[in-house]
């Protein structure tokens, strides 16, 4: 496939693209509407700022990973939504090259920083890899990167998850033991002990108790006799 191919293939998908049913081709028929002026001038006016802003605007990796996330996002719960699996699978397929790529651009951003256009080619990249076409980047960097690798390293890579699983249990079983052991410990030593008016339970009285004491006449009668 030649580079005049290619240009016409984008050139095909991006106005079938301007003819979906969705929510950027409904701004862009609003505002052509209010302008007057194409949706294709302004689609093609859109993306041509936003490459002038990639290369000289301040925010660039912002713009750049949004453009690299919210598209795909989109089309990706509206592959969930759908009933067919074709979709869910191209759309995970992008999100597995993504991570890839954000791992190792991690460790490679420091120096790439400084290169000249580095976040309009990092957008083209992303471009090309959820681009709507067979040749797109995330079918081919899946199939021959990451699947072959994969495929050569499953076996190990199922056990390193299964062991930091079953110590990540093992670990949180544990901690948990302490924050029990320890809340029961803090509760024992907050609440009060018993008073030993509380302690002894009072008695009831007794019947000789009871009784009541002979008045003074009875007395003196009783000393008499």
């Amino acid at each position: 496939m030649g580079v005049l191919d290619i240009f016409t293939s984008i050139k095909t998908k991006a106005e079938n693209f301007l003819n979906e049913k969705n929510v950027v081709t409904d701004f862009l028929g609003k505002l052509e509407e209010k302008t007057g002026i194409k949706k294709k001038i302004i689609a093609f006016g859109a993306v041509s700022l936003t490459g002038l802003y990639l290369v000289y605007g301040y925010g660039a990796s912002l713009l750049c990973n949004l453009i690299g996330f919210v598209y795909p996002a989109y089309y990706s719960i509206k592959a969930i939504e759908s009933t067919s699996k074709e979709d869910d699978t191209k759309w995970l397929t992008y999100w597995v090259v993504y991570g890839v790529f954000s791992l190792g651009e991690f460790f490679s951003d420091i120096f790439l920083y400084w290169f000249p256009f580095y976040y309009a080619f990092k957008c083209l990249f992303l471009l090309w890899c959820m681009a709507p076409m067979s040749w797109n980047g995330s079918q081919i960097i899946y199939n021959r990167v990451v699947r072959p690798i994969f495929l050569r390293h499953e076996a190990m890579v199922d056990n390193i998850v299964s062991d930091l699983g079953g110590k990540a249990m093992d670990a949180a079983e544990n901690l948990t033991r302490e924050v029990l052991s320890t809340l029961v410990k803090n509760k024992a030593l907050v609440s009060p002990a018993p008073t030993a008016s509380q302690s002894e339970p009072k008695s009831l009285p007794s019947s000789s108790s009871a009784k009541v004491a002979p008045s003074e006449p009875e007395e003196e009668k009783q000393l008499f006799r």
